[in-house]
Parts: structure tokens; sequence; C-alpha cells
């Protein structure tokens, strides 16, 4: 998969993705999106300077990441 929106470079925010262009870190677009704002208020009241596009990105970064992760559940022992 292609992220012409999401960049990682190791002397920029200690080699976070990043919303390409910015010094946004992806993670700080998915923790706003998690508090449960829309889109529109992510732009408006935090980044002005991104778009709808760079959000949705942001997601699809985090989800290619989950998607090529190995999970073992482990029972615990409580």
């Amino acid at each position: 998969m292609k992220f012409d929106r999401i960049w990682v470079h190791p002397e920029r925010q200690g080699g976070r993705p990043c919303i390409k262009g910015t010094r946004i870190p992806v993670s700080h677009i998915l923790e706003l999106v998690d508090e449960g704002l829309s889109f529109g208020d992510i732009i408006k009241d935090y980044y002005p300077n991104i778009t709808e596009e760079d959000i949705k990105a942001c997601i699809q970064y985090a989800m290619h990441l989950v998607e090529g992760e190995e999970i073992y559940l482990v029972e615990s022992a409580g």
C-alpha cells in the first residue's frame, strides 16, 4: 500500500510518522479521532493546514500497521 500523505524522517519528530509536509504526528491525529472529534473539528480547532484526506490517510496508515501485526493472546495467571 502506498502512503503519499504520510512520511517518516529520522530527524523529524523522533522518526515518528507524520502528515507529509508537516510536523504533525499520525498519533496526534489518531488521539483526536479517538476522543470523538469530527474531521472538521480537528481541522478547525487544531490543525487548519491539513485536510480530511490527510486524516483519512492517518487512519489508513494505522490500519495497515495493525493488519501486519501478529497478535498472540495470553491468558492471565490471575
